[in-house]
């Protein structure tokens, strides 16, 4: 399993904390033997493009996931896990002083979220599914609640509305 990290933030990032996070999450699903998983973390200006080209969404978001257009299953059963997962350092900070933790733990948070995604997962249709892996995986790993935890508390009536990602999955892998 490759697991390979760019950080092209300009914020300081402890690289080797996020490889072993990604290869444990990617340990606990069924994937291929060859699992190839790329992370990059980048600014906010860089996200933004990121979001509106690949989501044709305006604006920034936390996290993309993009599975690679070789990826041999859409399966979870048998996901090769192979694609990219684009951190927007910048929202990670900026979200991680309003919940009162390090930044470090929101980017693996974020790390979670899009590893999951590339796993097939999907939040929006999935009935839960995810986000009961997320809560298991986030509990076993000692992180603060995950994206879709707080996006279900963000509903109720007394929220911080933080800024977070629609959750999705790009249609083809970056360049």
């Amino acid at each position: 399993m490759s697991v390979e990290i760019n950080n092209e933030s300009g914020m300081a990032a402890d690289e080797d904390a996020l490889r072993e996070l990604a290869q444990y999450v990617i340990g606990q699903m069924e994937t291929h033997p060859l699992a190839d998983l790329s992370m990059l973390l980048v600014d906010e200006a860089h996200m933004t493009n990121l979001h509106e080209k690949w989501m044709e969404e305006p604006g920034p978001t936390d996290v993309l996931s993009f599975p690679s257009m070789a990826s041999p299953s859409k399966s979870r059963q048998q996901a090769s896990l192979a694609g990219d997962v684009a951190i927007s350092a910048d929202i990670a900070r900026q979200n991680s002083h309003q919940l009162g933790h390090a930044a470090v733990e929101e980017i693996k948070i974020l790390a979670l979220h899009g590893i999951l995604h590339l796993a097939g997962f999907d939040h929006e249709r999935d009935n839960g599914e995810m986000a009961r892996k997320e809560l298991k995986l986030r509990r076993e790993l000692g992180l603060p609640a995950a994206l879709i935890e707080r996006a279900q508390s963000e509903r109720g009536p007394s929220s911080r509305l933080l800024r977070r990602t629609t959750g999705a999955s790009g249609a083809r892998r970056m360049a």
